[in-house]
């Protein structure tokens, strides 16, 4: 069984797993070189635009395999040298490849109706973070979660709660918690912050500048004090993320039906004028979730959102 396995799709999306969920895909010597022979080949590869490393089984990477490391250490001196410097060699393959590498992360998700339900969200975050950490992610993004039935109060206490706990993983990581306010719509049952204010309100309470905000224009569009809430944000130093897409006015579906930039309602320039107007230098990255443009010529789908932002973002 190979330690690392990889494919590319039809888009030019590489998935190059991790392949040893046995032991956690703990790294040793194999999966090391494994991961060097696999992003020395898809940097050569013109069809791979984008490289996603993800995990087999339930875990990510769970460091280092100890057996390997104890075989190591009762080995020669040039063994150790080896083994370091093939270790060096991977991350530094990986920090310098060519094309992005992101990670299947999303945090989240923090009330829940038992006390193990709120430990499992815990638990999982925690993993979100250190998977983030491992190929260098500045953030994790928290879809914040709500339960049916539950009151959105004790949900916000929650979630509070919740990230208040992961604050101090979070610093020790070097990872930023980006808390992203989502539509009203989704208050039942993906996220009681649903305004720039409630998720302010969290920061400040919280107090860390490890904490901070994601801004998508499809979930705060339409809130009336948007404008005041981006430039107190701003000056408080929270705006970690932005996210552009545009409301389609006859919406189809209440999650897979974003449109690209000018094909809906949203003022995206005005709310990107009052984001850097307030101090924001980060990406301007574009999340349309569409299954409709998903079954699409992907790549002729990327010239199509190029040119939408630079007409309408």
């Amino acid at each position: 069984m190979s330690a690392v396995r990889s494919e590319i799709d039809a888009r030019g999306v590489a998935t190059v797993t991790l392949n040893r969920p046995a032991v956690g895909n703990a790294y040793d010597a194999a999966m090391l070189q494994g991961l060097l022979d696999t992003f020395a080949r898809l940097a050569e590869d013109e069809a791979c635009r984008l490289a996603v490393l993800r995990g087999a089984g339930k875990n990510f990477q769970a460091g280092a395999d100890l057996g390997w490391l104890r075989t190591v250490a009762a080995g020669s001196p040039e063994d150790n040298l080896r083994a370091s410097r093939l270790t060096v060699d991977a991350c530094r393959f990986l920090n310098e490849f060519p094309r992005p590498v992101v990670a299947l992360v999303r945090g989240g998700f923090f009330p829940a109706q038992q006390p193990a339900g709120r430990q499992k969200a815990l638990d999982d975050n925690r993993q979100a973070i250190d998977e983030a950490a491992a190929i260098g992610a500045p953030m994790v993004v928290l879809v914040c979660g709500a339960v049916p039935g539950m009151p959105l109060e004790e949900a916000r206490k929650q979630i509070r709660d919740g990230i208040n706990e992961l604050l101090p993983h979070a610093q020790a990581s070097q990872v930023k918690l980006a808390i992203e306010p989502l539509h009203p719509m989704y208050a039942a049952d993906r996220s009681a912050i649903n305004t720039m204010r409630q998720a302010r309100h969290l920061c400040e309470t919280l107090r860390s500048p490890w904490l901070g905000i994601a801004v998508d224009v499809y979930h705060v569009w339409w809130d009336p004090f948007l404008e005041s809430e981006i430039k107190l944000s701003g000056q408080q130093k929270t705006l970690f993320a932005f996210h552009i897409c545009d409301w389609r006015v006859n919406t189809r579906d209440l999650l897979n039906d974003r449109g690209l930039m000018g094909e809906g309602c949203i003022n995206i320039p005005q709310i990107r004028a009052w984001v850097e107007g307030a101090g924001f230098q980060g990406w301007n990255e574009v999340e349309i979730f569409s299954t409709e443009r998903w079954a699409t010529d992907q790549v002729q789908y990327v010239e199509q959102i190029k040119r939408a932002y630079l007409e309408h973002g």
